[in-house]
């Protein structure tokens, strides 16, 4: 993944400061939010993690050519998301659909799973093929990682509500009832307040 700046360089060379039409501070939080979220997958070697970073910002430095409305941040994360949802995909096996969560959510578990940061680090957004151990890893982790489904019936019970429910049936009257229960409540507090002070 060979990193050339020269287009978003040229694109922008009659303003000081920017970089493919957006402001260098721009560049540096959609930067520290690919990072971050590198750093939560546990990717620790600073040197891939410095390589993988730099390969989806400068995708986005790409599509921020095109696309000059776009805030840079928004445009790491989509590449940032669909760089990671294909690898997923492709590495267990999976058909990519738009927003898959499901995918991702379990892909990462899987990742964690298998031990990535310990002993596939390497493998990360890496193109195929991969190690079959580290494949065969990832495919059942992501297995297991999913729900066990179950059917289960809910019928509606009665709600207990203990010692209200006693204390409540003392009268005949609803709102009595209730008064009254308050009262002895209030007794309580004011008897404790008596006896405390």
């Amino acid at each position: 993944m060979g990193i050339s700046l020269e287009p978003f360089v040229t694109a922008a060379a009659d303003t000081p400061g920017y970089l493919a039409g957006r402001p260098l501070e721009e560049w540096n939080a959609a930067y520290a939010r690919v990072e971050n979220y590198f750093h939560a997958l546990q990717v620790r070697n600073k040197l891939l993690l410095g390589h993988l970073v730099s390969g989806i910002v400068e995708r986005a430095m790409q599509r921020a050519v095109r696309e000059p409305d776009r805030p840079a941040m928004a445009l790491a994360g989509e590449e940032m998301d669909r760089v990671v949802g294909e690898w997923y995909a492709a590495v267990l096996d999976e058909p990519v659909e738009a927003a898959d969560l499901i995918l991702a959510t379990r892909g990462r578990l899987a990742l964690l799973l298998s031990d990535m940061p310990g002993k596939w680090q390497d493998q990360f957004l890496r193109p195929g093929p991969w190690p079959e151990e580290f494949v065969r890893s990832m495919r059942e982790n992501f297995f297991r990682a999913g729900p066990d489904f179950q059917i289960s019936q809910m019928t509606p019970r009665p709600m207990d509500l203990g010692a209200m429910t006693a204390l409540a049936n003392l009268g005949n009257l609803p709102y009595f009832r209730f008064v009254l229960l308050w009262l002895g409540v209030a007794f309580l507090f004011v008897l404790v307040f008596h006896l405390t002070h």
